[in-house]
């Protein structure tokens, strides 16, 4: 976007000061509209194109007239008092809605001084300036300083704005005193601020909400820079330390580049709130794209994603930038130590890698990768010397685009994909230096792209390289326990590197429309191809990348109880070998996709999906032949369970001549035996509610025995949300009796965890009430949405088609408090008997399928299809039917 000339009136012009007047009440309305007029006039500009950096100075300019203007007023020409602007003020920078921090340095108190400062700062605060100020002498200055760095630092930033000059020589004494927070230390208490202050946002830049000033990348990271350049090397900005060595001129660009557009993002910001808000907050994210003229390609790459993967490049090359040059200022205070070999071209001085010849990386491009690799075989290696790390960036500045052709490049890349999970940590480390874009140039496509939802938490870079650290995860003996099928196939695969491709390729073609799955499958393909991979190799990695949601939606969207939904994946899968790398990448793309996703009942299902699939792989004479085999199967094995238990058989099969075949063929015979004995246990006694807090796909178990009437399946998930349940699965099965079975596997709402003895007791009596009241129909409760929620809330989607003689629901829509009661609610008041449910959600989505029919047991017709899409279209929102 073309830069417009800054159109703004002269500097204020002000009222006339009367030395220790004070400001009157005209004079005050004339201030309060000169800075109305001041920021409107900026705000306009701003929307014309003008540059926020220039416009923050001018309104720093502006304020700063007015500030001096009150406290000639107020105090005079007076000496042993002094007035400091201190940080963004000080640094001459006031965004539309900044604080103005001010440092008053005074003498000797004087009780009519105290007065003036009192009237001073409450004529700022009353004509429409935040004011922050202290007031303090100079030895208080130093004590405080003395005893916290931050007050120190803000001193770094002081500029004094009108009063007494010798004020000013006390704090650059202050400032300079070699004794006070010597080199490092201070560098000391900065990383660890940077540390403290990094982890309340998660350690990540890539937050969906970030903030702009204190979140990792965020502007307070540049301002870091420069204090650290100014306490460690005298150098008072980025030029200064191009000068020193800790920079090279491509940086300094690069990082004057990104906090431009950190700064532009938040004057908008600031704008677009109307308030000092330094949140990227979904409430404005779209907004503010509109307004910075950025607008949706397609519908994989809306204008608000783009707005957001500018916010996320600038915020991560401020990281990763920040991160290496705090190295340097490490290794410039480190003693000097003497060089040791590390291999042909490497050497080590301390905790640092440095190469023996300066240009090598450009005289041999593999060494770039071979740095890494040389760095993994060497423990105790923190970083490279700063020389090196400049020569390299120099270098894959220069070759950038080229690398992915350089055969000896991709030898180099291959070999350090072998080396199995370490690579990983290589990998890592080579994105922060901008390699792994370098050499796939897909990857830099993706860097700092986001998604517009609550599904994917991360960009799609950062979430690659989560998905191979969890990838490397299962090479860890201590990763058993929590993953213990992963875990167990890792050795075994033949080609770990296989995997670590697959992984980054997964998501290399989000963004550009169309399935990123094929696209991401040509790409595997060409860069295999270039690799030098074998041909069975290259296709094992392109089928991954093509197949790595299937087994998710597959486990999560069908009924892996099924032998035929499980036939059918096997025949896609193919073979034994396939599945262990396609079980293992999908663990790792779920938890890498959210950290709120991951779940004992998708440990449980995945590991469910894998070992049926397994089985189903083998020859075909190891499988039951039909249903009715599984059927007596499932009754012989929950029969040797319950006899151990001391039931008899004539009692089992009394109970059992009224179960269903699906009892058997959906239920393992471990519910079984449960369900049984409850029933036995409870002598007639309906309803029967009973409650396994810790049962199947570490879930809680829910099951329900009887008199089947219309409705039950709405009462039942009424109270679940009423109680903040949430439904993973549901069975809705009736007996030959007349009574219904129905079985539903929980997790709570807020947790995603199995419930406690206690709240699984509190379940079981509050239902067991509200279903001994049948006449009794509780209503869903409302319940508010959240914040995030509402600005999710896409057109539902709703479709049906005809399963086994019933009619297949299938509903996605956003998420909302209380969705599953509400639907369960409409089903029963049009008529429809729920059979099945499978629950899913994917962040703010929701895809819930459902075996219904009408009252009479039948398919729904046509018309009773349209009457209830209708309702639900009603109920859940703004109507459109797939």
């Amino acid at each position: 976007m073309p830069v417009a000339p800054i159109v703004l009136p002269p500097l204020p012009r002000l009222p006339v000061a009367v030395p220790r007047s004070g400001v009157s009440s005209d004079a005050r309305r004339a201030l309060r509209q000169l800075l109305g007029d001041v920021d409107r006039a900026l705000a306009t500009a701003f929307r014309q194109g003008a540059d926020a950096t220039a416009l923050a100075h001018r309104r720093s300019e502006s304020v700063q007239r007015i500030v001096v203007h009150v406290w000639t007023a107020c105090l005079g020409e007076v000496s042993d008092a002094a007035l400091f602007a201190v940080g963004g003020f000080g640094r001459g920078l006031l965004f539309p809605h900044s604080d103005v921090d001010l440092l008053a340095l005074v003498g000797p108190s004087e009780p009519a001084r105290l007065r003036a400062l009192e009237q001073c700062f409450a004529t700022l605060w009353d004509i429409g300036l935040k004011v922050g100020h202290a007031v303090r002498d100079l030895a208080q200055c130093r004590a405080l300083a003395a005893q916290d760095a931050s007050v120190f630092t803000s001193l770094l930033d002081a500029r004094r704005l009108v009063g007494d000059p010798a004020l000013e020589e006390g704090l650059r004494a202050i400032i300079n005193d070699p004794a006070l927070w010597p080199p490092a230390a201070y560098l000391a208490v900065r990383l660890a601020e940077r540390d403290a202050r990094h982890a309340r946002y998660n350690d990540t830049a890539y937050n969906l909400e970030p903030n702009l000033k204190d979140g990792p990348g965020g502007l307070r990271t540049l301002d870091s820079l420069r204090w650290l350049g100014r306490r460690l090397a005298h150098a008072d900005d980025f030029d200064d330390m191009v000068a020193e060595g800790l920079l090279d001129p491509a940086e300094k660009d690069s990082l004057e580049q990104s906090e431009a557009t950190l700064r532009r993002y938040r004057f908008a910001l600031h704008l677009e709130a109307g308030r000092a808000e330094e949140r990227l907050l979904f409430d404005y994210q779209r907004a503010l794209a509109a307004s910075l003229g950025f607008q949706d390609e397609h519908e994989k790459n809306l204008g608000v994603e783009q707005f957001m993967q500018g916010y996320y490049r600038a915020a991560s090359q401020v990281e990763r930038l920040g991160v290496q040059i705090a190295e340097r200022f490490e290794e410039m205070l480190e003693p000097p130590t003497a060089a040791q070999p590390v291999g042909e071209d490497f050497v080590r001085y301390g905790k640092r890698l440095a190469a023996r010849d300066p240009d090598i990386f450009m005289r041999r491009h593999a060494a770039l990768v071979e740095a890494f690799i040389a760095r993994l075989g060497e423990p105790g290696i923190t970083g490279f010397t700063a020389d090196t790390m400049r020569r390299m960036h120099q270098a894959s500045a220069v070759l950038d685009g080229s690398l992915g052709d350089d055969h000896d490049v991709l030898v180099a890349f291959l070999r350090l994909l072998r080396l199995g999970a370490p690579a990983v940590e290589a990998l890592w480390r080579m994105n922060r230096h901008g390699l792994l874009a370098a050499i796939l140039p897909a990857f830099g496509k993706v860097f700092g792209r986001m998604q517009y939802d609550l599904f994917h938490v991360y960009t799609v870079d950062e979430h690659t390289l989560r998905v191979l650290r969890n990838v490397a995860r299962f090479a860890d003996p201590a990763a058993a326990t929590e993953f213990p099928i992963a875990c167990e196939i890792w050795p075994t695969l033949p080609k770990p590197e296989l995997l670590l491709l697959a992984a980054l390729f997964h998501d290399i073609a989000k963004g550009r429309g169309g399935d990123h799955s094929v696209l991401g499958e040509e790409e595997a393909l060409a860069f295999g191809a270039r690799l030098g991979l074998p041909e069975e190799d290259t296709q094992l990695v392109a089928w991954l990348v093509r197949w790595h949601l299937l087994m998710s939606t597959t486990a999560q969207r069908q009924d892996i109880t099924d032998p035929d939904v499980v036939q059918r994946f096997a025949e896609t899968v193919g073979d034994a070998e396939r599945l262990d790398y396609l079980y293992l990448l999908t663990i790792a793309d779920i938890i890498g996709t959210s950290p709120k996703l991951w779940n004992g009942w998708k440990d449980r299902l995945l590991s469910d999906l894998y070992t049926a699939t397994r089985y189903a792989l083998r020859s075909e004479d190891e499988l039951p032949s039909d249903a009715a085999a599984r059927v007596a199967a499932c009754r012989e094995q929950a029969e040797a369970i319950l006899a151990k238990d001391g039931y008899a058989s004539d009692a089992l099969a009394r109970v059992w001549r009224g179960f269903p075949e699906q009892s058997f063929l959906r239920h393992r015979p471990e519910q079984i035996a449960w369900q049984t004995a409850a029933i036995l246990e409870a002598r007639g006694a309906t309803p029967l509610v009973a409650v396994h807090p810790q049962s199947v796909r570490g879930t809680t178990e829910l099951f329900v025995y009887t008199p089947d009437r219309d409705g039950l399946f709405a009462a039942v998930a009424i109270m679940l949300d009423r109680l903040h349940f949430s439904v993973m699965e549901a069975r809705i099965l009736s007996s030959s009796t007349g009574m219904a079975l129905d079985t539903f596997l929980l997790l709570e709402s807020e947790s995603q965890q199995p419930a406690s003895p206690e709240r699984a007791e509190e379940l079981k009596q509050r239902l067991h009430r509200a279903l001994s009241q049948p006449g009794h129909v509780h209503q869903p409760s409302r319940r508010s949405m959240s914040r995030h929620l509402k600005h999710f809330q896409a057109t539902p989607k709703i479709s049906f088609s005809t399963v086994s003689g019933r009619t297949r629901l299938a509903l996605v829509c956003s998420d909302r408090p209380g969705l599953l009661a509400a639907v369960a609610q409409v089903m029963f008041e049009s008529g429809v008997r729920v059979h099945d449910a499978r629950i899913a959600t994917f962040g703010e989505r929701v895809e819930d399928f459902f075996l219904i029919t009408n009252r009479h047991d039948a398919p729904l017709a046509i018309d009773q299809q349209d009457r209830l899409l209708h309702a639900l279209l009603d109920r859940l929102g703004t109507s459109r039917a797939a």
